[in-house]
């Protein structure tokens, strides 16, 4: 922030965050899933989307008032102040972490069982001897036990070797990083960071009305999100969530597709549309918003819950890595890339660019519902032994076989209970 103009050290700044930004994205989610109780796991990671989208919330709003605001408009507080707003953000997070507790999976990981199952009894507020509590932490233990037989004294060379040679694990990073390469192009996120310039490009003239409009976006999604968290992942499903979003966003893809390919406002400079063209102009900035609803209940959410619920818990940290690094690159090439899409001549123009964005979240709805499996309510154990069906059963067939897990589970545990419980004999009178 105070650069005093030096350019290399704006880079600098931008690095450090970068790796901030890359750890949080990794560690969030992945320290909500392995916390939370099963039945409400989607709501806790799917808080971590509403922050995300608070944040972009407050920071489009301080964009939008510092360029209404004529005193400092045209002074450097222009973009400092936008720019302070997230260290206030990480201060917050920085002191509230002091109070955070581990992961009850990790310490059974690392062997260290007793705080592992002190710090899940406090998470529950249960004693050690509830049956909650206890079936909960046997099945972790039991779980991270037949990982290591599979994968004893192998180092970090056997990880490698895990991740990418055993089939069952590289499927699974092959469907958390195709999942980040569909959402990415499907158009969301880089209408979260174009949508001043997009909202132009559908009608909206003047920089400050842009502005609101793309504030009141952050509004919309952030709202879409909460709602995402408490209704939807946990009741419906990871599945039908994702479904659901998508296919609203493929429909207002769709019509703004239609739109600028009937009313090329963007193309024809100081064009005045006629009055059904005006309503249909407002239909297409509606349709924005649609498409920002549409991204939040499904992409968005479902990308960080895809990547901290099914990997096994050897690999989870390594492979969520690898998963958010992908999501960075797709972030990073579809924003590069959609300037120059929506060229005339030069690119697909912007109503192809919508077509365009419109086929691939058509493509992914397919692709969801044919192979991403259903883990709402599941253990993340439950979840792992999904994997060990042929990879064409996973996503059609994968909750019926959790289910029946589960069960089994259960059962067990309950017959464990049994044996080590005292027996009372009883003699009969003389």
């Amino acid at each position: 922030m105070g650069n005093s103009g030096h350019m290399s050290l704006v880079y600098f700044g931008r690095f450090l965050a970068g790796i901030g930004i890359g750890e949080t994205v990794v560690v969030g989610p992945v320290y909500l899933s392995e916390i939370a109780p099963a039945p409400i796991r989607g709501l806790c990671t799917c808080a971590f989307t509403g922050s995300v989208y608070l944040g972009i919330l407050i920071a489009y709003f301080a964009n939008y008032g510092t360029n209404i605001n004529p005193d400092i408009a045209d002074s450097p507080a222009r973009w400092l102040l936008p720019t302070s707003v997230h260290l206030m953000f990480g201060v917050v997070i920085l002191i509230a972490s002091l109070w955070a507790i581990e992961s009850p999976r990790f310490l059974v990981k690392v062997g260290k069982p007793e705080q592992a199952l002190a710090n899940l009894c406090k998470l529950r507020g249960m004693e050690p001897t509830d049956p909650y509590v206890a079936e909960e932490f046997a099945g972790i233990e039991r779980s991270f036990q037949e990982e290591q037989e599979a994968t004893a004294g192998m180092g970090w060379k056997g990880m490698v070797r895990e991740i990418f040679c055993i089939k069952r694990n590289s499927y699974r990073l092959f469907l958390t990083n195709l999942a980040q390469l569909l959402a990415c192009w499907s158009g969301g996120s880089s209408i979260t960071v174009y949508a001043h310039d997009l909202f132009q490009i559908v009608g909206i003239t003047g920089q400050n009305a842009s502005l609101l409009g793309t504030a009141i976006f952050g509004v919309v999604k952030f709202v879409a999100a909460v709602a995402c968290a408490l209704f939807l992942v946990d009741t419906l499903g990871r599945k039908r969530s994702l479904i659901i979003g998508i296919v609203l966003q493929t429909f207002a893809m769709l019509y703004v597709a239609v739109f600028l390919n009937i009313v090329p406002i963007a193309k024809i400079e100081g064009y005045e549309p006629t009055a059904s063209e005006s309503r249909a102009s407002t239909g297409a900035i509606a349709m924005i918003y649609v498409s920002g609803v549409g991204w939040a209940l499904g992409w968005n959410s479902g990308q960080y819950l895809l990547s901290s619920e099914l990997f096994p818990l050897r690999i989870r940290a390594v492979c969520s890595s690898i998963t958010m690094a992908m999501h960075f690159i797709g972030q990073y090439t579809t924003n590069k890339a959609l300037p120059v899409m929506l060229l005339y001549g030069e690119g697909l123009t912007p109503s192809g660019t919508f077509y365009f964005f419109a086929a691939i979240s058509i493509v992914g709805a397919v692709w969801v519902w044919l192979c991403i499996p259903e883990a709402a309510g599941r253990s993340l154990e439950s979840v792992d032994k999904l994997f060990d069906l042929p990879w064409y059963k996973i996503g059609l067939h994968g909750k019926k076989v959790a289910e029946e897990f589960d069960r089994e589970m259960e059962a067990r545990f309950a017959e464990d209970k049994l044996e080590k419980e005292p027996r009372v004999v009883y003699k009969e009178s003389a």
